[in-house]
């Protein structure tokens, strides 16, 4: 089994803390059902989040979902003027036995236009 890097990403519409939920969790399940995943595979996520986000943390999401013995850290996204407001991303470290080429990065919503060259 092979340590393999997911990315994705998401806008959230506003800063409040149930709405950051429902979209990290959204974003969360995508990432595991196209990438055929089960909590037990996660080693580890990093979520990052815009600064005008300040209403939760996005780990708490991931908790919420039952994904409770994995280590999660949070961390604030650079402020470069023109970036894509209110977004979080994920980067999750986990054991799959795909290819890195079969490793699906997801984009969910306008965040797609993030990284049109690997967002599916």
């Amino acid at each position: 089994m092979a340590v393999r890097a997911v990315r994705g990403a998401v806008q959230l519409e506003r800063d409040e803390a149930g709405h950051m939920d429902e979209q990290v969790g959204a974003l969360l399940t995508a990432v595991l059902e196209r990438n055929a995943l089960a909590a037990d595979d996660l080693i580890s996520i990093w979520f990052t989040a815009t600064p005008d986000l300040h209403s939760d943390f996005p780990a708490a999401a991931a908790r919420k979902l039952g994904i409770v013995d994995v280590p999660l850290i949070c961390a604030q996204e650079l402020d470069v003027e023109g970036a894509m407001p209110r977004v979080v991303r994920i980067l999750a470290h986990v054991e799959s036995d795909r290819p890195r080429a079969g490793i699906s990065h997801v984009y969910l919503g306008a965040a797609a236009a993030l990284r049109k060259d690997i967002a599916q």
